[in-house]
Formats: C-alpha cells, structure tokens, sequence
C-alpha cells in the first residue's frame, strides 16, 4: 500500500488509535511498510481498513429483533410498485438473439 491510497490520503485524521506490539511485531511491520514505500501509519491503516472492508462484506448473519423481522418479511412479501420503464424493456426484442 503506497502513499497515494486514497484512503488514507483524502480523509482528515483527527481522530487516534494506539496499540501494543511486540518488538518482533513492530519490526515485521516496519519491513513490510518499507517495502511497500509506506510510512508505519499509512501502512497499518490501509491494511486494517481493508480487512474491516472485507470483514463487513463477508458478514452473513444478521441479528434482527422479532419486530425487525416481522417488517422485513412483510417488505418482501409485499407486491412491487409498478416500474413502467423496467416493463418497456424487457418487452424490446434482444439485441443479441440470432436472426434466422
């Protein structure tokens, strides 16, 4: 991850988190930073970013209270407001059908 990520370049930090490493941690991580031309912060903070990114992506349970539930199994059982444009295009002929 380089300097020019634009996470970590376009958003105001103000904000800051601290946390403990060991020695061997803390020089594993420096490498890895050097390597990547990335200052110690910039690469902590995209690698963390990106993990909670796909953390939050891969999420697959979702706890709802019995009232949430209830509202949204009634939101999908309810019918589709009518969408005229969708209807107009799935009734143009397909572009990609032969024409034998």
């Amino acid at each position: 991850m380089s300097n020019a990520d634009p996470i970590a370049t376009k958003t105001v930090r103000d904000k800051r988190l601290s946390f403990r490493a060991s020695a061997q941690q803390q020089q594993l991580i420096r490498r890895a930073a050097e390597t990547t031309d990335s200052t110690i912060t910039g690469f902590i903070l995209g690698s963390v970013l990106e993990s909670a990114e796909r953390v939050l992506a891969d999420r697959k349970w979702f706890v709802a209270s019995d009232e949430q539930w209830v509202e949204f199994q009634a939101l999908l059982d309810a019918p589709l407001a009518p969408m005229p444009e969708l209807d107009r295009l799935l009734r143009r002929e397909n572009p990609f059908a032969d024409s034998d």
